[in-house]
């Protein structure tokens, strides 16, 4: 295991090819965009990400050590079970990243409106007109 910092996974890159090969990495797609994706193209390398849910396992497999679940996802890519999911670019991530913000802004928008109704109706104070959130 290795710090998820960008010296890291170089000096990581570079201890491992020192042959000079071309490695292969592969990886479960996650939370934390795909930075380690482009990182490892910048640096020469073949990278895979594939979602969770299409990496074939057996009914009822668990795997609770990472070093398994490498070895695993290692035997999985070199056989080509694996199913690589599309990555977007920086500028796309970066719409879709504002466009989730906007969503998650508009939900906690909706509970503060709604606390704040149940806290004025607690204290007696009703709005009498006919739309409540317009100017």
């Amino acid at each position: 295991m290795i710090p998820h910092e960008a010296e890291a996974v170089r000096r990581m890159v570079q201890r491992l090819s020192r042959s000079g090969r071309r490695l292969k990495f592969c990886y479960e797609a996650g939370p934390c965009g795909y930075g380690l994706y482009r990182q490892l193209l910048k640096l020469g390398q073949a990278v895979t990400v594939v979602a969770p849910s299409l990496i074939p396992r057996s009914p009822g497999e668990r795997i609770k050590t990472d070093r398994r679940d490498a070895l695993s996802l290692a035997r999985l890519d070199r056989r080509g079970d694996l199913s690589a999911v599309w990555v977007a670019g920086e500028d796309h991530e970066a719409v879709r990243d504002l466009s989730r913000a906007r969503e998650d802004l508009k939900i906690v928008d909706k509970q503060m409106r709604q606390r704040l109704n149940a806290f004025l109706l607690r204290h007696g104070k009703v709005y009498e007109g006919r739309q409540r959130w317009t100017q």
